[in-house]
């Protein structure tokens, strides 16, 4: 099977051809430009340097959140389009669980961690055994304290990723041994890991329409929390 992976969650943006047995191509690009801009031609150039058609895909894999709202849409919008022409099926990553296949090979807690602003980060846990990767805890939108101060008492080897890792480690007045930062060249969010963790869901049976690929939001965008604290509403 041959997957098309989009990511385009955060800052940086990268389109992947994968198949099981290998990682056919893919473009990054971390310059800052719009999403909008730099994804259509990215996967213009990567078909055609890859020789592999659109009409040669069989699904397609997205980071559908968290993560920044105008590029998650970017992105779940991108692949909806791409799968809608044939019927494809969809997998929707999460964008913190794809970054832990960046460590597979290691032995260790892999804490995904996203700027998410006002002191918080999106954040999850997950152990890397081998090529196997197991989930902690679900996804969450939680303050830079309370994930410093659980990783401050956790008892094994944890490896930082993500935009929020710098910041979630500079932010540890004495770090602790067993918590390091990834390579960066590991540390950022990738298609060629939303593909990795996309066949682990199609052999699970758990792909989606079309219709019924949609963004995976942790909280209000930044403009409806500002609504909602002039109206006085909770959130």
């Amino acid at each position: 099977m041959t997957i098309l992976a989009l990511d385009t969650s955060a800052k940086a943006a990268s389109v992947c051809l994968a198949s099981e047995e290998k990682i056919i191509g893919e473009f990054f690009v971390d310059t800052g430009l719009n999403h909008s801009r730099t994804l259509a031609p990215m996967l213009e150039q990567l078909c055609k340097n890859a020789d592999v058609p659109l009409s040669e895909v069989e699904a397609v894999a997205v980071n559908a959140g968290p993560g920044s709202f105008t590029g998650v849409r970017i992105g779940v919008a991108a692949a909806k389009g791409v799968a809608f022409a044939r019927s494809l099926p969809c997998v929707a990553v999460s964008t913190l669980e794809s970054m832990a296949y960046n460590l597979l090979g290691s032995d260790c807690i892999v804490c995904a961690l996203m700027d998410a602003r006002c002191a918080q980060v999106y954040n999850a846990l997950f152990r890397v055994t081998g090529n196997r990767v197991e989930r902690l805890c679900e996804d969450r939108a939680v303050s830079l304290g309370q994930v410093t101060e659980e990783l401050q008492q956790l008892g094994e080897n944890v490896v930082l990723v993500g935009d929020g890792a710098e910041i979630a480690f500079n932010s540890m007045v004495n770090p602790p041994a067993h918590v390091v930062l990834a390579p960066r060249n590991m540390r950022s969010q990738t298609a060629s890991s939303v593909a990795l963790a996309a066949f682990q869901r199609i052999q699970a049976g758990e792909t989606l329409t079309p219709a019924q690929l949609m963004p995976v939001y942790l909280r209000l965008p930044q403009a409806q929390r500002e609504l909602n604290k002039k109206l006085g509403v909770q959130t």
